[in-house]
């Protein structure tokens, strides 16, 4: 991204708009058009922090090719990689002790089976849990998920060392690259509930799930009240 000094000011810029729409009254437009100007802004914070995010630092070697379960064995995280330099493991709510997959967790891994298809395309992407394999297949199938690959991490080590160190039942996103035969971590999710601003519901930025960036849109937003559910 250019360097702030030499950018366009994001009013100037929104002064340039000529969208307008049927019967909406100055009052909306202007409003409209100061609006634009954050969201000029908004852009332009997403990149600042995505080439922050890219120019860190070699992260730590893994200790450890940690073992998964999969449909059809023993996969260790090197293997999840396939040919690609770049991993994107994400870790669901579904541990032995939920009756039932996280709402929450599903719903977001349900728009990620869509786009999986083409992510794949340039980086690896996989999805581990605590829950026996067989109970995770059962849980792919039942939601129809096509492009997703899922696996066990049965013992917890993996889990341990990138999720919570605990071993709690809670989601985790992290991404790893192979250099030089060596696997390092690279970023991983660290925004938690203790760091969420005043009646902000907790999550991390940017959001990874598309559906409360299309609720953001709506009058209503997001809610204090409504989350996904497994069944409606």
């Amino acid at each position: 991204m250019a360097d702030s000094t030499s950018l366009t000011p994001a009013a100037e810029l929104a002064a340039r708009n000529k969208a307008h729409f049927p019967n909406e009254t100055s009052e909306y437009r202007q409003a409209r058009n100061r609006l634009l100007s954050e969201e000029i802004e908004l852009r332009r914070k997403n990149e600042q922090v995505a080439a922050l995010r890219r120019s860190l630092p070699s992260g730590g070697k893994i200790p450890e090719d940690y073992a998964f379960e999969g449909a059809n064995g023993v996969v260790r995280l090197s293997q999840l990689f396939g040919d690609k330099d770049t991993l994107v493991l994400y870790s669901m709510m579904f541990g032995p002790q939920r009756e039932r997959a996280c709402p929450m967790c599903t719903a977001m891994l349900t728009s990620w089976d869509g786009t999986a298809r083409n992510l794949r395309e340039r980086v690896a992407v996989a999805v581990t849990a605590r829950s026996p394999i067989e109970r995770l297949l059962d849980f792919k199938r039942e939601r129809g998920w096509q492009n997703l690959q899922i696996y066990s991490d049965a013992k917890g080590d993996y889990t341990r060392s990138y999720v919570s160190a605990d071993d709690g039942d809670v989601p985790g996103l992290s991404v790893f690259t192979r250099r030089d035969g060596a696997i390092r971590h690279f970023w991983s999710g660290e925004m938690s509930g203790e760091m969420a601003d005043p009646d902000q519901d907790p999550r991390g930025a940017p959001d990874l799930d598309p559906l409360w960036t299309i609720l953001d849109l709506t009058p209503g937003g997001r809610g204090s009240t409504w989350y996904p559910k497994l069944e409606y």
